[in-house]
């Protein structure tokens, strides 16, 4: 009996960044059918190995029916790290600082590496972004970037430290605790430099998460002064669950005018 060769519908894609001195695989989804004017939105998934499929067919279900389900087709790119995933993404998603802490739960068990964000940006702004654009119809005013726990607090710093490389942001769960809460004070200085950005940003948390639910209200709080903020809280959800659960609402914010 012959076995059917199955037909992915998404590509994939070793790219090695010369900001990082690191290999990426990036896995690329398109959607079928007519591209909309100005190109298709693109949305950018931190841990890929780990989200991409959930976010690909979520979004290839849904835009559908997108009248009904407010999701519309739309490029998804994973971004996912190699064997060392857990050890890479303490470089790759925290902020440079001078000193780093971690919180008394951690046991005194961490990283050697840390603060790569700055690069791991330049990865994303100039080369991962203009590989995809050039080679897909994207529209270039409509790019989104998620990110799950310590993703969660890149997706954040990225915005305080360059809100305009995407315009809608997406933290689940953010790592808000990330070395005593440095994100306030970026925060802070983000929200006096500006009096209205016009970028969205989403943010989920689950009901079980406990500190991180205080973390991440008080985030948003502060924020919605000077932007759009949706934020939501999932009950009953805890740190793993609340990525599958919050994920449509997240993508139906995403398509928001």
């Amino acid at each position: 009996m012959m076995k059917e060769k199955k037909v992915l519908d998404y590509e994939t894609q070793q790219i090695v960044s010369k900001f990082t001195d690191y290999t990426y695989t990036v896995n690329i989804y398109v959607p079928n059918g007519e591209v909309p004017q100005g190109g298709f939105p693109v949305l950018y998934v931190l841990d890929g190995s780990s989200y991409f499929h959930l976010v690909k067919e979520a979004i290839r279900l849904q835009s559908r029916n997108a009248p009904k389900t407010g999701v519309f087709p739309t490029i998804v790119v994973g971004i996912g790290h190699g064997a060392d995933m857990h050890e890479r993404r303490f470089y790759d998603f925290t902020g440079q600082a001078e000193t780093y802490t971690y919180p008394a739960r951690f046991k005194g068990n961490g990283y050697e590496k840390h603060g790569g964000a700055a690069n791991f940006s330049r990865f994303l702004e100039e080369e991962l972004k203009p590989n995809i654009q050039a080679k897909f119809p994207v529209n270039t005013q409509h790019e989104a970037l998620f990110g799950h726990s310590l993703a969660g607090y890149y997706v954040l710093w990225q915005l305080f430290h360059h809100q305009a490389s995407f315009q809608r942001y997406i933290a689940i769960s953010p790592s808000i605790w990330w070395n005593e809460h440095e994100l306030f004070n970026f925060a802070s200085t983000f929200i006096k430099e500006r009096p209205f950005a016009y970028e969205k940003l989403f943010i989920g948390v689950g009901e079980l998460e406990t500190f991180m639910v205080d973390d991440a209200q008080q985030i948003a709080s502060e924020l919605q002064k000077i932007m759009d903020i949706s934020f939501y809280e999932a009950l009953e959800e805890n740190h793993a669950s609340i990525v599958p659960t919050v994920m449509s609402r997240a993508i139906r914010f995403m398509n928001k005018k």
